[in-house]
Order: structure tokens, then sequence, then C-alpha cells
């Protein structure tokens, strides 16, 4: 009995770097197929000795496929398996090999997109734009370094589990273990992209509510401040007491200050929703760019804004 041709460690590492590029050859008719099958490259070479074998993998692994770049690795995991077995003499043949990866790539890719597109890599971008806005050279390599450390990890790691478990791993998409990681993704996104919402919108409404003259005391009597170093340290000690309000003898309250007293950043969340409800209801995001510029200006002319 022949000895047992097993993929090597570094045979699967070759094909989880070829993974990368599943996208590289994409077409309207196979989509991902190309990219899928220089993927394999590698495996079969060592699976296959014989170059008939090579071909005919080669052809089976050319047929259709797409599904989300990353959540494809536990894909191409389980096929290096099902290949592995057949090589060795299972009964497996094109059509479970085929049923596997479609069976897959459908669920898989809608966990693909909120995970990655709409989490990770939204978090990352605004961690790294806040340090970039600060003039720190560490905001763009932060970005850099930890997408793809975590998007190389997440290939290759997902790509053994699922060589690990084989054809066993499509028992769990009939459960909600997908739809659990979907759902959990989803909501951990909203509330990242909600708590940067009053960082990233700024609203500012200049229309002034009040003007009230403040009495003695409650502000700083610029008449008694003297131009020297004690004068300097008397205003600097009382606006430390008295805050803004207390630079002029009349205390101005605009229509944003109100609103930031009742809840701060109302008026961008609200704004950020109002986005969000012309995007579900298909408004172009074009559209909803020169409607923000457009009212930005207006409100600027006449004062609002």
């Amino acid at each position: 009995m022949a000895d047992k041709i097993s993929l090597e460690k570094s045979d699967r590492w070759a094909v989880c770097l070829r993974h990368q590029f599943l996208q590289g050859s994409w077409n309207y008719e196979r989509m991902q197929n190309g990219g899928w099958c220089f993927s394999m490259i590698p495996a079969i070479k060592k699976l296959y000795p014989n170059k008939d074998d090579q071909i005919a993998a080669l052809k089976r692994h050319l047929e259709f496929y797409n599904t989300h770049p990353y959540v494809s690795a536990p894909v191409i995991g389980v096929t290096l398996a099902l290949e592995e077995d057949r090589a060795n003499g299972a009964p497996v043949d094109d059509a479970a090999i085929q049923g596997v990866k479609v069976g897959m790539m459908g669920p898989l890719a809608g966990v693909g997109d909120p995970v990655f597109w709409f989490t990770v890599r939204p978090i990352l971008g605004a961690l790294g734009a806040s340090l970039a806005l600060t003039g720190s050279i560490v905001g763009p390599l932060l970005f850099f370094f930890a997408w793809n450390i975590i998007r190389v990890a997440f290939l290759w790691y997902t790509q053994e589990f699922g060589y690990k478990v084989g054809s066993d791993i499509a028992k769990d998409l009939s459960g909600g273990l997908l739809g659990r990681v979907t759902q959990g993704a989803s909501i951990l996104g909203m509330f990242i992209i909600g708590a940067l919402v009053e960082r990233w919108v700024s609203i500012s409404f200049k229309p002034i509510v009040s003007t009230v003259t403040q009495s003695d005391g409650a502000f700083i009597d610029w008449t008694k401040i003297t131009g020297d170093a004690a004068g300097i340290k008397t205003a600097l000690t009382q606006y430390a007491s008295l805050g803004a309000n207390g630079l002029n003898a009349e205390k101005v309250t605009t229509l944003q200050q109100n609103l930031d007293q009742l809840i701060p950043g109302l008026a961008a969340v609200g704004l950020t929703l109002l986005c969000c409800k012309l995007l579900k209801k298909g408004v172009s995001p074009i559209t909803i760019i020169l409607a923000l510029f457009a009212v930005g200006i207006i409100g600027r002319v006449i004062g609002l804004l």
C-alpha cells in the first residue's frame, strides 16, 4: 500500500499566500475561478504527481466560484482536505468538491461584508485618521499594519480550521452560527460608528437665542487688568474660575449651546440618520454629498450655520 500523501504546513501556507490574489483575474463569466485555481496549484502539484491528474484537478477548479475574498479561506481549507482524501483513494468525485464549494460560498459571502468592510476596516480607519489629524505618522502606519496583520491571520487560521474539520464544516452552515456572527458584527460596527459620529460630523448653529448682561464678578473686568505679568496672572486666574462665559460682560447663548445642553451631538446624529435613511431609499451618495455642500453654503450665507 502506497504511503499516504499529506499536505505539509508549507504547502498550505503557499496556498494561503496565493489565495490573497483571489480576485486577481476576476471575470464576468466564472467570477473568481481563475484566482481560486491559481491558489490551489501548490496543493495540486503535491497531491497529484501525474500530469494528467493535475490537469483534471485544474479543470474542476476552474468552475464558477464567487464569495467574499477573505471568508473564502475556510472554503479553500475544506477543499484542500477533500482533495487530499481524493488523492489517497477516498470516493470523492468532482461533483462533491464543487458541491461543497458552492454550498459554503453563498452563506459565507454574507458574513464578510459586515465583519470586514463595515466593522474592522472602519474602526481601524477611524483610529488611524484620528492619529493622523494630530500630525502623527503612527496613524497611517497603525491602519496599514493592523489591517494586514488581521487580514493575513484570518486567512491563515480560518483556512487551517477548514482543513482540519474537512467537509464536516458544512454542517455548521445549517445552524445559527453564521447568522449570529453576522448579527454580532453588525451590532458592533453600528455601535462604533455611532460613537464616532459626534467626533466626525460637525454641525454648529449660529443664531443667538439670548444675550444677558452679567453681574459684577461674573466676568473679567478688563479695565482693571494691567498689561504686566501680574495682570496676566490675574486674568488667567479669573478665567480658570469663571470659564469662557466670563470673558465678556454679556453672556451670549446660541442655538447650538442649547442643543448641546439638551443632548450633545444631537444635530450630528440626526444628520447621519437622515443620510442613512436616504441611502436606504436608494438615493445616490453623490446626490447626498452635493446636497450637503449646498445646504452648508446656503446656511453659512444666511447665518444659520
